[in-house]
């Protein structure tokens, strides 16, 4: 695993920090490593969710 050093505004920081506390992630890494891969997943659909129709069978093309 690679090391990210990112700079995060104080409330987010605070808010990331509730979330270890109530037990929802072990700890900040974590939670903004989760929060990584929501955005990732969420640009993937809509990336396939925006191609056309035929793309998804290139298969089926004579």
């Amino acid at each position: 695993m690679e090391r990210v050093t990112l700079r995060i505004p104080k409330q987010q920081i605070e808010e990331v920090e509730q979330m270890v506390e109530t037990g929802e992630f072990p700890n900040r890494s974590e939670a903004i490593r989760s929060a990584v891969r929501d955005m990732l997943k969420e640009q993937s659909e809509k990336r396939e969710s925006s191609k056309p129709k035929s793309a998804d069978r290139s298969w089926a093309k004579v």
